[in-house]
């Protein structure tokens, strides 16, 4: 893969990829999310998210939602722990349109009072659809269990009573503090020329005008494993257990995403979906996650079952994690398990929108992006020590944390 890295005159950095297709795929990312807030500021970065569509100093929100849309494009946002994104997919003509509304929207928005009211309710609505369904809701307390006291255990959309104070000075504060130069990333994988490609940004970003650096952030080092049960009124008993984990600069994490695949990944021959499901029948779904942070992770298992079932489910999830901390892999079995993982990461990139959001969320750590060839080769240099080492570090019995929806 060919990437193309460029500086715009304003500081603001881009990565291009130029391919032949239909269809491009275009973003700006912030290196700024929940774990920026102060703790009357629970919801910030999300509400931004949500309020940067409501309104500019030339459009208002109908005219912002339609442009791309009625192109025959999407247009979209997230908000994640570190990160604030808002990406479109678009008929590639249409590059120079979608460049004219991100620059506005992203650096033009005027949160008009009336509109931060009605957005307010939306999100309440967002955070009590959660309630709803306690098979999301237990993965946002599960982190705020495992990192309970740092900004990371915060809920990305906040509380009602966070959310119903925001005004628009606390936004326009927010976003000082955080919206820097060195937090910005612009990416695009699509049908133009890295030449063209600047020439649009620099007509329309060349008025915004960000301070440099990059936020403090306090660093998560107080981690205690804890096991709590709650009662939920719920049919299914949902089960999180997990630790933290390794950063997305250290080496070790390549080791983990293995053994994460292996475990409980996406594919049907996980150890997990074998044992417990196909094996036993006890779950419909279970998984394991890893997720990597700037200066922690967390390595999770999820699974729901009927009440009876879930002793012998934790049983059976330390039978396997513990089969992985003193067992090394045959040769065939390590074989295939490295190539199942690249195989699933290259499948992942072969989505141009997925590659997109990848090369800006790499371009905000690191000064070049790591390809999927580059990615591929770190996984086949991986020995079966690595692997064991990491597991008896991340799969240790006394390290583990759970949480547990228990039916009423």
């Amino acid at each position: 893969m060919n990437y193309k890295y460029h500086i715009l005159r304003n500081g603001i950095k881009l990565v291009h990829s130029e391919v032949n297709t239909p269809v491009s795929h275009f973003g700006l990312m912030v290196g700024t999310g929940s774990r920026d807030e102060r703790p009357n500021e629970i919801g910030m970065a999300h509400f931004i998210e949500h309020m940067i569509f409501k309104g500019t100093t030339k459009r208002k929100a109908f005219h912002i939602l339609g442009m791309i849309e009625n192109s025959g494009g999407e247009l979209n946002a997230f908000t994640t722990k570190e990160e604030t994104c808002i990406y479109a997919s678009f008929l590639s003509p249409f590059y120079a349109k979608t460049i004219e509304l991100f620059a506005d929207v992203a650096f033009n928005s005027i949160f008009p009072v009336k509109e931060m009211e009605k957005e307010k309710m939306v999100i309440l609505d967002e955070i009590n659809s959660y309630f709803d369904n306690p098979s999301e809701q237990i993965f946002d307390d599960f982190e705020a269990q495992v990192f309970d006291g740092h900004p990371l255990a915060s809920n990305i959309l906040g509380s009602e009573e966070t959310v119903n104070s925001f005004k628009k000075n606390d936004i326009l504060r927010f976003m000082k503090r955080n919206y820097l130069l060195d937090n910005v990333v612009i990416s695009s994988v699509g049908n133009i020329s890295l030449k063209k490609l600047v020439a649009l940004l620099e007509r329309h970003f060349e008025d915004i005008d960000l301070k440099g650096g990059k936020q403090d952030r306090a660093p998560f080092d107080n981690y205690k494993p804890k096991n709590i049960v709650e009662q939920k009124g719920a049919y299914l008993t949902h089960l999180m257990m997990g630790n933290v984990a390794y950063s997305r600069k250290d080496p070790k994490r390549i080791p983990l995403l293995l053994l994460n695949n292996i475990l409980g990944g996406p594919a049907l021959n996980s150890r997990l979906n074998l044992n417990l499901r196909e094996k036993y029948g006890i779950a419909y779904t279970v998984e394991s996650m890893f997720n990597t942070y700037s200066d922690t992770g967390l390595f999770a298992i999820y699974l729901g079952t009927d009440l009876k079932n879930i002793e012998k489910s934790k049983k059976l999830i330390k039978r396997e994690l513990k089969n992985l901390r003193d067992n090394k892999l045959g040769t065939v079995q390590f074989s295939r398990a490295k190539k199942q993982l690249a195989g699933q990461i290259a499948i992942q990139y072969d989505s141009r929108q997925n590659e997109m959001l990848s090369i800006a969320k790499s371009m905000l750590y690191r000064p070049e992006i790591k390809t999927v060839e580059t990615f591929i080769k770190e996984i086949e240099s991986l020995s079966v020590e690595n692997l064991l080492e990491v597991a008896n570090e991340v799969f240790d019995e006394n390290k583990l944390s759970t949480l547990i929806f228990e039916t009423k």
